[in-house]
């Protein structure tokens, strides 16, 4: 494989998504526009209808951002203070903000190698005061639901599924967000499927539930004239739905792609250097909403490649754990090993949909050259 000194590799191209779009989505904001139906609408029912029926589920409720769908899950539960709530410390914020933001208290389990849930972690956790588990599947790999639920079961517990990351990933052909009580989903801009702002979604089964999260999400209101109880205003607008009934459509073919990438960096990068590589496991079908390689000299082959054009991220560098705003749970360095040996390792390559074959392939053959000069 030849090697080029320098070639422009972004980590993301928000546009580039939208060049073969472009005009349909604009169609359909003009559309709105003229009939000014901006909240509640048709383009909203359809898109709710579309994506339960992705997820394999009976009901979608789309909401402001994936933030409330976990806060709103939470709130349909009963989930509040003097409770506790199990998570991983290696998610983005939002997995233990929600949590707070709820009254409850975040507890942390550590991870296994592939940066979901170690359910023995979890299994430890538990007291007389957990009252349900958020199983984070980062990096749009799936977690170990089998055991998470039948954990949750033994001890009377409910299962959220945080599945920002991981829209249309599924396990043992199961699709995520079917598996809990409830599924969260973010469609922020940088996620798999996103709109073109905020916006998230919760999935469910439970028909009390789906009842419960349709009022919450606007006020408690019963209908226009009457509330059930004082709540908050998460919708998601009728002009984000529009975008986003165009981009359900690409969204197999983007996930393809991005499965695509992640082969060829697996097949290009596995042997070299101290590489850790992902790839799927038994009965899982990943959909890498980010491509996260794990070496000993992260810091140095990161500058490395920003060195040829290439541009990395780090998801993420500080465990929620140590974060300034989780002090008070007295949580210290080195309580969770596996986390904390991830975040000194982990970079996030480029695996966007429009990536050319000949960036994945200025990537992989950057990062051999990078490991063959240090040897």
């Amino acid at each position: 494989m030849p090697v080029m000194t320098t070639m422009k590799v972004p980590y993301v191209d928000l546009g580039a998504q939208y060049s073969g779009i472009k005009q349909e989505v604009l169609d359909r904001i003009g559309a709105l526009l003229d009939s000014g139906a901006f909240i509640m609408g048709e383009e909203l029912a359809t898109f709710e209808k579309s994506f339960a029926e992705l997820c394999g589920t009976t009901y979608a409720i789309g909401v402001a951002n994936g933030t409330d769908a976990l806060f709103l899950s939470m709130m349909a539960l009963g989930i509040g203070k003097g409770d506790e709530v199990i998570t991983a410390p290696n998610s983005y914020l939002a997995s233990a903000s929600s949590i707070a933001l709820a009254g409850a208290t975040p507890v942390f389990a550590d991870v296994l190698d592939d940066m979901n849930l170690d359910p023995q972690a979890v299994r430890k956790a538990i007291t007389s005061r957990t009252k349900a588990i958020i199983a984070v599947h980062l990096t749009g790999r799936p977690a170990r639901m089998e055991e998470l639920l039948a954990i949750a079961m033994e001890h009377d517990l409910n299962v959220i599924e945080d599945c920002a990351q991981a829209i249309g990933a599924t396990l043992n052909g199961q699709h995520v967000g079917s598996f809990g009580v409830t599924g969260c989903f973010s469609l922020h801009p940088l996620k798999n499927l996103a709109a073109a702002g905020d916006g998230g979604v919760i999935t469910t089964n439970d028909d009390a539930v789906h009842a419960h999260l349709l009022k919450a999400r606007n006020h408690g209101m019963r209908d226009r004239d009457h509330s059930a109880f004082f709540s908050y205003n998460s919708r998601l607008d009728n002009l984000q739905a529009a975008v986003l009934n165009v981009k359900m459509r690409e969204l197999p073919r983007w996930t393809e792609r991005r499965r695509a990438i992640a082969a060829m960096y697996h097949l290009g990068l596995s042997g070299v250097g101290d590489l850790l590589i992902p790839k799927d496991a038994n009965g899982e079908r990943a959909v890498y909403h980010t491509f996260i390689i794990q070496t000993a000299q992260r810091d140095a082959l990161k500058a490395f490649l920003e060195e040829r054009g290439i541009d990395t991220k780090i998801h993420y560098p500080v465990p929620i754990h140590l974060q300034e705003a989780a002090a008070y749970l007295g949580y210290k360095r080195s309580d969770f090993p596996v986390t904390e040996k991830q975040c000194a390792t982990i970079l996030s390559l480029p695996v966007f949909a429009e990536l050319s074959d000949e960036q994945v392939d200025h990537v992989i053959a950057s990062i051999t050259e990078f490991f063959v000069s240090e040897r």
